[in-house]
């Protein structure tokens, strides 16, 4: 037990699972009714090498040795460690691991971190998922927060329970039909309507209104460069349980490709953390939710803190140990503009060494994001010692940046890049064009939810997409023709469903779908080449087939089978972006009328589909008679 008078933290020895949290007068904030081992934990998903998919065998990590790292009066940390060797070979997964555990003098909460680490001798794996997990008491938690707007008073987990809830499409989703508490009765619960992404998943939780003074329970992240994928991918975060994680790395909205796979002869560690489990109480007076704003305050401090200075691992390096990079970024797209344009809000990263747009995928090491401002400055600070790439993606432009030149880090350095300039995928003046490249779906048509299946959060919310089952609106929309999109007279906000969905025709049956673009060439230049830019948010299990005005032809363009996403079935608007640049001969269109057919034929699930990002239709390049001259004469 680690005690610094305002918290009390109980372990289990050697196994580092959290059994207890003492705090405000409540003697146990945890789940005094799981087990011991059922309460706080790290855990993991994995695999032996070259097994596909994104399961595997459930280790809850426990520790076989027990250390006092450090024991003074103004911090206490202390080690749990996993030691693998060949005996266990198929048994565990072969990482040694070292879950770390602090406490600081006057701090009302604690810190934990983890270190993986696979020797280059050891057998491969796959490692599918790691977390850490806090079961909260079902009797005093049940306001969930992690959001201004995404927070709710919460069912029960009785209220899943058969008898109490129904089980829909998939095991995630219960519809309340005899919950405990009248006024849940009729909602869907389903935790993936809790995701977030990982740049807006800096601290969510739960307040306990039970007790006077009310009780939070927070989990704050303070940095994304331990986890996989990027600012955009989306992992859970709190819900009915209640349950609150630190998600490091998953496959969720993105399957696989989210999967790292070792091989043997591999070296690898990795700091998983710290994350910031901060508890707080109100005062005399105060509201509830009062708890969530200074939860909010905290994060704020414990961001500006890292990386933090008290971790004792030498593997988790402080400031003056890493490096910094600064530079401008501006795109240059000639149909845009004539000048080059800063990338105002751009999304720029440090990832280990790929090809363009690799980031999204990335799953083994580190990631260091920011943002540009308003004129494409940015600086990118506190990045641990190595070789990078230097990624970028700007919101209103398709495609990826990439920096032609590897940034190695050393302690201590200042690395300036100057001015950058991306110049985004363009061949042509832009006919017409659908959407907004932002990689995600949300500006298009999202529907009302069945009034069966309703989640009171998200009612005249931004968030509406993550209301569930709103797949099936499709086929109630669409009853027998699939969507016609006019150029000139559609609007993409109200005519352009959200996901190109399979449509179902009878039980356990669906049929492919076949999207019509329609727009009007007032002259075609046959002898040319258009350009068509597909950019897709999402794809599960699908594909894209393009034609051009005979839908009886062979299609001009195919993906193949793309995508595991399963956002469709998790409401998640986006997921791995995926971008086509398909040439579109003049002589396939006409003056006056032409069509554009977008076929997914994929169709053994309702959850099969595609989430569509931009969609634009480039005319021939017309190019200055000097850019003609050098383009002919390379």
């Amino acid at each position: 037990m680690i005690d610094n008078g305002l918290l009390q933290l109980t372990l289990l020895n050697p196994d580092g699972i959290v059994t207890g949290i003492r705090y405000n007068g409540i003697d146990n904030l945890l789940e005094v009714l799981n087990g011991e081992d059922n309460r706080g934990y790290w855990d993991l998903v994995w695999n032996s090498p070259g097994t596909p998919g994104t399961t595997g065998s459930f280790d809850v990590i426990k520790g076989t040795s027990f250390k006092v790292i450090v024991e003074n009066e103004d911090q206490v940390e202390v080690s749990f460690t996993r030691t693998w060797d060949s005996s266990q070979e198929g048994k565990l997964v072969p990482l040694n691991i070292d879950k770390r555990f602090i406490v600081l003098r006057g701090c009302s909460g604690f810190y934990t971190y983890a270190i993986y680490e696979h020797l280059k001798d050891w057998p491969g794996f796959n490692l599918a998922e790691t977390r850490i997990a806090f079961k909260l008491r079902k009797d005093k938690f049940h306001y969930m927060a992690m959001a201004d707007n995404r927070q709710r008073y919460m069912p029960l987990p009785d209220d899943r329970l058969s008898g109490r809830g129904q089980a829909l499409a998939y095991p995630e989703a219960v519809l309340l039909v005899n919950p405990v508490e009248p006024d849940f009765k009729g909602e869907v619960d389903d935790k993936y309507q809790y995701s977030c992404d990982n740049k807006d998943s800096q601290v969510h939780g739960w307040i306990c209104t039970t007790d006077q003074p009310a009780v939070g329970f927070w989990m704050v992240t303070p940095s994304n460069e331990f986890r996989s994928g990027g600012p955009v991918k989306q992992n859970l975060t709190s819900h009915v349980g209640p349950t609150t994680l630190a998600v490091f790395l998953s496959a969720h909205y993105t399957g696989e490709d989210l999967v790292p796979k070792f091989s043997a002869g591999e070296a690898w560690k990795k700091v998983f953390g710290p994350v910031f489990i901060y508890l707080n109480c109100t005062m005399d007076g105060d509201e509830p939710l009062s708890l969530w704003e200074d939860a909010k305050q905290q994060m704020i401090i414990e961001v500006q803190s890292w990386p933090y200075t008290f971790p004792a691992s030498d593997d988790f390096p402080k400031s003056n140990q890493r490096g910094n990079v600064n530079g401008r970024l501006l795109v240059n797209d000639r149909y845009a503009s004539d000048d080059n344009i800063p990338a105002n809000g751009a999304y720029i990263g440090l990832v280990p060494p790929g090809n363009v747009g690799s980031w999204q995928r990335e799953c083994k090491d580190y990631q260091f994001w920011t943002k540009t401002d308003i004129n494409g400055y940015f600086l990118i600070n506190d990045i641990r010692p190595g070789d990078y790439n230097l990624y970028a993606w700007v919101p209103g432009f398709i495609g990826d940046y990439q920096y032609s030149a590897a940034i190695t880090i050393t302690p201590g350095s200042e690395i300036e890049v100057g001015d950058l300039v991306y110049k985004p995928p363009r061949n042509g003046p832009t006919l017409w064009e659908i959407g907004i490249p932002d990689r995600s779906a949300a500006e298009f048509y999202v529907p009302d939810p069945n009034p069966k299946y309703i989640n009171k959060v998200y009612v005249n919310h931004p968030d509406r997409f993550r209301q569930y089952g709103l797949w099936e609106r499709y086929a109630e929309l669409y009853p027998n023709e699939d969507l016609v999109y006019t150029v000139g007279t559609s609007d993409y906000k109200k005519d352009w469903f959200f996901a190109q969905v399979t449509r179902k025709i009878d039980t356990n049956k669906y049929q492919g779908t076949t999207w019509q673009i329609r727009f009007k060439l007032d002259n075609v230049d046959q002898g040319s080449s258009y350009k068509l830019r597909v950019a897709i948010a999402s794809a599960t299990f699908s594909e894209l087939q393009v034609q051009i005005n005979d839908p009886k032809t062979n299609p001009l363009f195919s993906s193949g089978l793309i995508g595991r996403d399963n956002s469709i079935a998790r409401h998640g608007i986006h997921g791995l972006y995926w971008l086509y640049n398909v040439d579109v001969p003049g002589k396939l269109l006409v003056q006056g009328d032409n069509t554009i057919f977008l076929t997914q034929p994929r169709s053994s699930s309702p959850f099969q589909g595609i989430m569509y990002d931009y969609i634009r239709l480039e005319g021939p390049s017309k190019l200055s008679s000097n850019e003609e001259y050098m383009s002919s004469t390379l």
